[in-house]
């Protein structure tokens, strides 16, 4: 029993970390044209990271709902990428 538990932990820590690697969000807004959006995406990565912890600490087991919020942060950050398209061709 502690052996499968330690095997499951163990692959749940491998998920996550592969998951993190390919899931996180980008760093696409530019701080120097967008001061805003951008300190909007370095909080969305920060609470990206406490989720993250929290998934942790947790043993993973939120019932999903750690794993939505980080899939909504994903959206906003996309968002915000968008938003900063936009207002780099209104500037032009």
């Amino acid at each position: 029993m502690v052996k499968n538990r330690a095997l499951i932990g163990m692959l749940g820590c491998l998920l996550a970390v592969g998951a993190f690697a390919l899931a996180d969000p980008p760093k696409d807004v530019s701080p120097g044209r967008h001061p805003n959006l951008a300190a909007a995406q370095r909080l969305s990565r920060q609470a990206w990271e406490r989720i993250i912890d929290a998934q942790k600490a947790n043993e993973w087991d939120m019932n999903g709902h750690a794993q939505k919020a980080k899939e909504l942060l994903d959206q906003a950050n996309v968002e915000l990428k968008l938003a900063a398209e936009v207002a780099n061709r209104k500037d032009k």
